[in-house]
């Protein structure tokens, strides 16, 4: 029998412990909390937040903070509080359901649970007292109840229903669908129409990097050679990189921007966004020579070192948006703030950046530049660095956002790939000494059966991992293969694929589920096929296993994974715009590409053209001459000659003549 207290307070997530204090019988999701429930047979309070989430610390002071309000959840309610980092497939799951009724989604996310954890009526923020044209939260909290004691038999009936459908929908089979590069095209086609001419993006606001989206687009150019999906990405990337969703101070970018401009972010920074913009970004760079991406890249990568690296190695999840109780406090200025810094320099600094306050925004200004400050800002670097240095050291005096530590196994997993292919495009080792570093410590979390945690704060792990983790350590270990050149990255690689199999695939093996097979504490298990701001658990599985057996030349792997994709696609017939990563992942299916360079270590010449020209659908192996190659299958087993340099390039089966000139090989690399 639970105590009849909080029990937050010595969780593993720090959002969970910062609700530690309320005056709120919190439990955390568990078989425990979910037994309580049945037995007492009364309802679920289901909270689901993270620790950057603005709203959430806004209805936790209002609400979960007030002795009132606690009163009536605790006489009325079990109340379990969810970290939707920590535990997605929960998170997911509801979404779905709060969707399903007709509801918009975000967080914090507040649902209502039968005692055997069947949704029946949610929503999200709701404020203590009625404004916003929302009901105050003890309306909320006593309405829900007498309609729980007054129409009790309906509420079951429907919330059956409605887990029905959220298991179908989530979790459910499918015949195998047809994997073409048409539904890319469509897809892309259907993406590209919706970009904002003007300011990049997506049309409208808010506006969200959406890096799923310009996947599909740079897929599409490489593919196609089509320039204006190229151009869509590239102009859109410029765009949110001079815009003040972009910490121009410290580096970093925010979640997303609160208008259509770029320009009001809400300023939480998240580690996958950051990730996947220094990915995207190495891609714009090698393409384009624009040095605005390389610039940024170099500042990201400085941020993510400096404050959101762990002291094992691994990568903090997020940095709040609050400090002080006020958003973007911690990344605001003023003109005179900044003359206070700057002294006779300041005049300087307003040449390469503006500071605006729009009517809508109560903070202070906000550093973004215009076009010509952009471009003027990279070519002037050097001067332009030792402004915003002294702006970077004032600003470590402020009171800083909370950070919260907890390591993800899978969002590290996007950022190690991002820090070994940008460090291998720009021949920075250290950054990727930093991205194997992280490897080794997300490793050394894994129990002795070599089973992952989803989560790792010190020595609080949370088991089982997902399948997304798998997925991401599994694409991390082959980008650490690649600059490295280490065969024991694809041992490691290997074995966590058995490992996903082993708990995540179906009984038929035609795809994976999102929660191992022995999570305990799961009303359903769902597949992950959905994408939020990263890429789907399923697209980022069908990937891993596509470039495992492409660069092994395992022809029964690569069986394995043109069955996921085909079941993948099958799903997704009818919704492809939320389930962009797996047409993405399918692409590289349809046509894996593979580069096997022979050269003298020494004199890199083919390597180098193959490091700056990086390109998501291909895997690379490099080959000392006179090494053996047994590691190194070209399409019918066949192993290349090693007596001389050389570089084979092959997509699917076919092979061009081995490349000797480097210029023949940049050519061939960028030919569309």
């Amino acid at each position: 029998m639970l105590p009849q207290e909080n029990l937050l307070r010595d969780e593993g997530s720090p959002y969970l412990r910062q609700h530690g204090d309320n005056p709120v019988y919190w439990r955390p999701w568990s078989p425990a909390a979910l037994a309580e429930a049945a037995r007492l047979d009364r309802p679920i309070l289901l909270s689901v937040g993270y620790a950057a989430c603005h709203w959430c610390h806004v209805m936790a002071h209002e609400s979960f903070e007030n002795a009132e309000v606690a009163e009536v959840m605790n006489r009325l309610f079990v109340n379990i509080k969810v970290d939707r980092e920590e535990r997605p497939d929960i998170d997911q799951i509801y979404m779905a359901a709060l969707a399903s009724m007709g509801e918009q989604g975000g967080w914090p996310l507040t649902m209502f649970l039968t005692p055997d954890a069947k949704p029946f009526w949610g929503g999200t923020y709701f404020p203590r007292e009625a404004r916003y044209g929302r009901p105050g939260f003890i309306q909320v909290l006593n309405a829900v109840d007498a309609a729980w004691r007054g129409k009790r038999a309906s509420i079951l009936q429907s919330a059956g229903e409605l887990a029905q459908h959220v298991g179908k929908r989530l979790g459910g089979t499918s015949a195998p669908g047809q994997i073409t590069t048409e539904t890319a095209r469509t897809l892309a086609s259907g993406i590209h129409d919706m970009i904002d001419r003007n300011l990049g993006g997506l049309r409208g606001a808010p506006k969200f990097p959406n890096a799923p989206f310009m996947q599909t687009l740079w897929l599409s150019w490489l593919r196609t050679g089509n320039e204006q999906h190229r151009d869509a990405v590239t102009e859109s990337m410029a765009h949110l990189l001079k815009g003040g969703i972009y910490d121009h101070v410290g580096g970093g970018l925010a979640r997303y921007s609160t208008d259509a401009q770029w320009l009001v972010p809400h300023f939480e920074k998240m580690l996958y966004d950051n990730g996947q913009l220094i990915r995207q970004a190495n891609w714009a760079y090698a393409t384009t020579g624009n040095e605005l991406f390389r610039v940024r890249i170099e500042d990201t990568i400085g941020w993510l070192l400096r404050e959101m690296r762990l002291p094992e190695g691994t990568f903090a999840s997020t940095l709040d948006a609050d400090s002080e109780g006020e958003e973007g406090l911690f990344y605001t200025w003023t003109d005179k703030r900044i003359a206070e810094v700057l002294g006779n320099d300041s005049p300087m600094f307003f040449k390469y950046f503006t500071i605006t306050k729009p009517d809508a925004w109560e903070g202070d200004p906000i550093i973004h530049q215009d076009a010509a400050q952009s471009a003027q800002s990279v070519e002037d670097r050097t001067l332009v660095s030792s402004l915003t240095s002294r702006l970077l050291d004032a600003r470590q005096k402020r009171v800083r956002p909370g950070r919260d530590d907890k390591a993800l196994t899978d969002w590290n997993g996007l950022a190690i790939v991002a820090l070994a292919e940008a460090g291998r495009s720009l021949g920075r080792d250290d950054w990727v000494a930093a991205a194997a570093g992280a490897f080794t410590a997300i490793l050394a979390s894994a129990t002795p059966e070599g089973r992952l945690p989803h989560s790792s704060l010190g020595q609080k792990r949370l088991y089982p991992a997902l399948s997304s983790d798998y997925a991401a350590m599994i694409n991390a270990a082959i980008a650490l293969f690649e600059v490295k050149r280490d065969a024991r990255y694809l041992e490691h690689a290997a074995h966590l694929l058995k490992t996903l199999e082993t708990w995540h695939a179906d009984a038929d093996r035609t795809g994976h589920y999102l929660t191992a097979s022995d999570s305990a504490d799961v009303p359903m298990r769902i597949r992950g096929d959905i994408d939020e701001a990263i890429p789907s658990a399923t697209s980022q599985v069908i990937e891993a296993v596509i470039r495992l057996a492409n660069i092994t030349g395992d022809i029964a792997l690569q069986q394995r994974a043109w069955t996921i994709a085909e079941h993948a696609a099958g799903r997704i017939q009818s919704q492809q715009y939320g389930q962009a990563g797996i047409v993405n992942a399918c692409v590289l299916a349809l046509e894996p590409s593979k580069l096997i360079v022979v050269e003298d270590p020494a004199q890199p010449m083919l390597v180098s053209v193959a490091n700056r020209n990086p390109d998501p659908r291909r895997v690379d192996i490099f080959v000392s001459l006179g090494e053996d190659t047994t590691r190194a299958k070209l399409p019918g087993d066949i192993l290349p000659d090693t007596k001389k340099a050389g570089a084979y390039l092959c997509t699917g089966l076919i092979c061009l003549p081995v490349i000797s000139d480097p210029a023949k090989l940049e050519e061939a690399l960028r030919r569309r």
